[in-house]
């Protein structure tokens, strides 16, 4: 069904009213015009020699403009013209496997894109009425997290950590996840390097990922203002095919950075600075972002939108200004450890710090059975861990068994990165986990049977296998098929 939105508001409308400004200063990439008084924010200008800019406030009898393009080509003097114009981007299924600028125009020399409809950058989110309660698991591939931290489409779950802890690799494995699964990808460069953007693309190219996904580029080098845009291109592609009854994951890479560039924007226009330096509205340019996530109802398309916001902090403080409103506008946090990275334990998720808020609304009742205990067990162990100091002399039996309980739940969740899992896999493990055969196991024989044990079970029984997404719960006959591969597997060994 189409978006209302769009019915209601069409990007194309021309007003009667045609203003011409001058240029009368220009700041890095702010520009101050005249002779525009029937402007309104968030408007799209044209300036002398085709370059775009939108209307970001008011001065007196100045209107401050932020430049989307290189600044270079406007100077003093020059003429601006207002024709009226709403600032809209082109939509439509043409966008897959494309990567666009902030104003959804490709950059990837693969010839123009066939886009009919156009939607408002800057739209208001669904409401409540549009919405309805989410019911859909969004499969991770990441085991911690489909287990312990369920996602569900609609969500906004909040990606934190330091630099290199893998937020992004998490974030890269959901989309390549996706695949077959009938979800629309997008992922949203701000602030990064070309370098590390032609990795993702890379990577998600050689599995095959590149087909279902969008990428909007927002990289350090392209203009400020076309790094400030980025994240609303990628939420309003995505709000297309929502609409329209798809799934969506939108990954943001990152809103830090999109933080820092909003703050420049902001001391530019003379804004009143906050806390860290930041603008008073940073809280609402966010929230208005985020709040487009949603699951909609039948009679709207029955859409969804997930959103993956990655937020970086430093040396593990999450009390900062920017993650601490994020941590408050979303429906959860993934908390990437630096400590963990550096053991070895990868992905570095800390089961103590990160929290999916609705996620268990959705989950599957075999992996809500088995993962119920999962959490309280692991921190036990890292309790014991810290009392103990590593050493296991003149410990208690029951203190010794969970001690190898908790390393083969830390040693089960560990997985290469790239490497999604399925759920049907992760059943399997964590039924044998949950049985305790893997407690006494070293860790070689448990990275042997990770990688062996459920390849056995898929050839031995193929329909089991099916039976499982399915029906979604551990039959009597799933357990029947795990003790007797089980048996064989052991046997083998």
């Amino acid at each position: 069904m189409p978006d209302p939105q769009v019915l209601n508001h069409d990007a194309n409308v021309q007003f009667d009213l045609h203003e011409v400004g001058l240029v009368k200063s220009v700041r890095e990439f702010i520009v101050m015009v005249t002779g525009m008084p029937s402007c309104i924010n968030g408007q799209l200008v044209e300036f002398k020699g085709g370059n775009k800019g939108m209307v970001m406030g008011f001065k007196e009898e100045e209107v401050q403009i932020l430049i989307l393009g290189s600044q270079s080509a406007i100077h003093v003097g020059d003429e601006v013209y207002n024709r009226g114009e709403s600032l809209a981007i082109p939509v439509g299924e043409g966008f897959l496997g494309r990567m666009v600028n902030s104003l959804a125009l490709p950059m990837d020399s693969l010839g123009p894109i066939d886009a009919k409809e156009r939607y408002p950058l800057f739209r208001d989110a669904p409401g409540v009425m549009d919405r309805i309660p989410v019911n859909k698991t969004l499969e991770t591939g990441t085991k911690i997290l489909d287990a312990v931290i369920p996602i569900v489409k609609g969500q906004r779950q909040l990606l934190i950590g330091d630099r290199i802890t893998g937020k992004t690799s998490v974030a890269l494995d959901a989309i390549i996840n996706q695949k077959g699964k009938g979800v629309v990808c997008i992922y949203c460069c701000i602030g990064k390097t070309y370098a590390n953007l032609l990795k993702v693309i890379n990577l998600l190219r050689e599995r095959d990922a590149l087909d279902y996904t969008v990428i909007v580029s927002g990289i350090a080098s392209v203009p400020v203002g076309e790094q400030y845009l980025a994240p609303y291109t990628a939420c309003t592609l995505g709000e297309y095919f929502m609409y329209h009854g798809r799934d969506v994951l939108v990954v943001f890479d990152d809103l830090t950075k999109h933080s820092w560039v909003y703050r420049q924007i902001s001391l530019l226009l003379e804004r009143a600075p906050g806390r860290e330096a930041y603008p008073g509205d940073i809280f609402y340019i966010h929230s208005q972002l985020v709040e487009r996530a949603g699951y909609l109802k039948p009679e709207l398309g029955n859409g969804s939108m997930t959103f993956f916001p990655i937020v970086e902090i430093l040396q593990g403080d999450v009390t900062g200004f920017i993650s601490t409103n994020l941590i408050s506008m979303t429906d959860g946090q993934i908390y990437f450890s630096t400590a963990l990275f550096n053991k070895g334990v990868r992905p570095s998720i800390d089961f103590g710090l990160s929290v999916s808020r609705i996620g268990n609304k959705a989950q599957w009742p075999i992996m809500k059975g088995l993962s119920s205990k999962l959490r309280l067990e692991y921190l036990q162990y890292q309790e014991l861990v810290q009392m103990t100091q590593l050493k296991a002399a003149g410990l208690s039996k029951e203190a010794e068994a969970k001690l190898k309980r908790g390393g083969a739940i830390t040693q089960v969740f560990i997985q290469e990165k790239n490497k999604p899992v399925s759920m049907e896999e992760l059943i399997v493990h964590l039924h044998v986990l949950s049985r305790g055969i893997l407690d006494d196991l070293s860790v070689a024989e448990l990275k042997k049977f990770k990688k062996d044990f459920f390849e056995l079970f898929k050839n031995q029984y193929p329909q089991v296998v099916v039976k499982m997404s399915q029906t979604e719960d551990l039959t009597q006959e799933i357990k029947d098929a795990v003790n007797t591969v089980l048996k064989k597997y052991f046997e083998m060994e």
